[in-house]
């Protein structure tokens, strides 16, 4: 009889369990993309977030403090102690090294131009540079780590950053105006072109070395009014082999929290080990410090802490949205509910008038509204696994992936939701008076 009664609840009201359905559906497909997503958007939205540079710093531990006015370091460039470039490629062989998207070292050097006898810096880098470490090739440089460079020589095709093709003219460094980190070859700033009247192709004397321009840079910074050459070619000059004065890392890190910010020395061995194997980008720094002797590392703040402010914030929209839809799904089932409810008054009175108790007659509406539940929530799941996909291809151009542990979680958000909906709907069916009821009357 139980069974058969929730049948023909189905059959004789259609409409409003399709409505209260849909409801449930649409609310549970919502909640089902957002939570796919803001489990997965982690590393995307990081990955986005590495286009606005490095966010760590890796310095000489011995190295004097540099002081800035104005975003003028008043320290000259070459003093201070210095990092071997030996060690660089040692970046890879850290526990996080597949979050480590690229890294540039940086030796600033103080030169003179031919016929100039203002001092110019030049810095010298890695552009695109091809390192192994272990069996691991890799390339990494300011393409990687700087992308906001743009570097024109005169032609459509320069400052693209494309790796270079074999075969194909247009493809090589030095048609896409950068340099090739084994060259002579080096890029002006806008700004100091603009003074020496250069252009790419000309060729400018630095410390008596008859350089090659080919490319101009742009970067809207210091660089401008500076010479970026081969890291190789600055190390020359400064009669420094193998000498580097920083190095930024652009790293994939998670969003700091209390366990981030404690200090390694006061932490028990099990929280060490946790702390040690999470992406914080202070373990990473840390990680930073034990693989390259005698250097210092540190977040480049601006940067990490405005990424982990704009992920909270992303994550906070998405909990807001769910959390809308829901209640949305639940005031449409709570208002299906009721009205299906009130047209069966008469029905609910002659159970009751036939011995039926309270617990008997609210048993037959939470089953309805289980069945309703997990249809809504299987249909809903599927509907939020496509759109989170969707999502996943239009903003980030990756897919998301969803996690099968999401499954039962969100059907038992669909079961409460539907069971909050239809609660005081059912807690009125089950105090209708019999007599009432049973004339019609509510």
């Amino acid at each position: 009889m139980f069974p058969r009664i929730v049948y023909e609840s189905f059959r004789r009201q259609a409409r409003r369990k399709l409505l209260a359905g849909i409801a449930i559906t649409l609310g549970v497909a919502v909640a089902t993309a957002m939570i796919a997503v803001a489990t997965d958007i982690g590393d995307k939205i990081n990955r986005e977030l590495r286009s606005y540079g490095a966010n760590l710093v890796v310095t000489p531990q011995e190295d004097t403090l540099d002081v800035e006015v104005g975003g003028v370091n008043l320290k000259p460039p070459s003093d201070g102690a210095f990092l071997n470039e030996a060690d660089l490629p040692k970046i890879r062989g850290t526990f996080w090294h597949h979050n480590i998207v690229g890294f540039s070292p940086m030796l600033p050097v103080t030169v003179k131009i031919g016929g100039s006898a203002k001092d110019v810096t030049l810095v010298g880098t890695y552009f695109d540079k091809q390192l192994s470490f272990g069996k691991e090739d890799f390339t990494t440089g300011v393409k990687i780590t700087h992308p906001w460079w743009k570097v024109s020589c005169g032609n459509s095709k320069c400052g693209d950053g494309r790796p270079a093709r074999p075969g194909r003219v247009e493809d090589s460094p030095a048609a896409s105006g950068w340099p090739n980190d084994d060259s002579k070859d080096v890029l002006v700033g806008e700004r100091l072109a603009a003074r020496l009247s250069k252009q790419p192709g000309d060729k400018l004397e630095v410390d008596g070395r008859q350089l090659t321009i080919s490319g101009i840079l742009s970067t809207g910074g210091a660089e401008d009014d500076q010479i970026v050459a081969p890291l190789a070619l600055a190390q020359q000059i400064l009669g420094k082999p193998g000498a580097v004065r920083r190095v930024y890392v652009s790293a994939l890190t998670k969003p700091p929290d209390a366990l981030a910010v404690r200090d390694p020395k006061t932490m028990t061995p099990e929280v060490y080990d946790r702390w040690y194997c999470s992406p914080y980008v202070e373990s990473i720094a840390y990680q930073l410090q034990e693989v390259i002797p005698h250097s210092h590392a540190e977040q480049i703040r601006q940067v990490a802490q405005n990424e982990g402010t704009v992920l909270s914030r992303i994550k906070g929209l998405m909990l807001l949205i769910t959390f809308a839809a829901l209640l949305a799904s639940a005031l449409a089932v709570s208002a299906a509910m009721a009205t299906a409810i009130y047209e069966r008054r008469v029905e609910v009175g002659l159970m009751k008038a036939l011995g039926a108790g309270n617990l008997a007659v609210s048993a037959i509406f939470f089953a309805e509204a289980l069945l309703l539940a997990l249809v809504g929530g299987l249909a809903g799941f599927s509907a939020g696994a496509l759109l989170a996909r969707q999502i996943g291809r239009s903003i980030f151009n990756s897919q998301i992936s969803i996690e099968p542990v999401l499954f039962p979680i969100i059907i038992a958000i669909a079961v409460f939701v539907t069971f909050a909906g239809s609660a005081a709907a059912i807690r009125r069916a089950v105090k209708f008076d019999p007599v009432f009821a049973l004339r019609g009357e509510g």
